[in-house]
């Protein structure tokens, strides 16, 4: 299992394997048909009020991490988890998202849960 992140701003390459949006809303001004991805898995993201809240904010990493991992908890995104999880077997995946900061990110989670199971 190879698991990897990309802003959705990047180019798509071959080496990105499977490619995954994981973010409720579309990126803004990336165009569907030159994005190259695969499943976009919006119910995954953050609740809109968690990612309201966390507004990107540093000092509050630490519980959003733990805020969105109990939100991922509830039986219909837990089903979707597994479905990632069904994705990422024996393959190379790419989880793409918008946000600018790439480590403090709700992609960095799930990145982070998919390498540790």
């Amino acid at each position: 299992m190879s698991v990897s992140m990309k802003r959705a701003y990047e180019v798509p390459e071959a080496s990105d394997g499977v490619r995954i949006l994981v973010d409720r809303l579309w990126p803004r001004g990336v165009s569907k048909s030159h994005s190259a991805i695969d499943h976009w898995m919006k119910e995954l993201a953050p609740s809109d009020e968690l990612r309201k809240w966390f507004g990107h904010r540093l000092d509050r990493w630490s519980d959003f991490r733990r805020r969105y991992r109990a939100e991922l908890k509830s039986a219909e995104r837990r089903e979707k988890l597994e479905q990632l999880r069904a994705m990422v077997r024996g393959r190379k995946v790419t989880l793409v998202f918008a946000a600018r900061d790439a480590e403090h990110c709700n992609a960095r989670v799930l990145a982070d849960l998919l390498k540790n199971r």
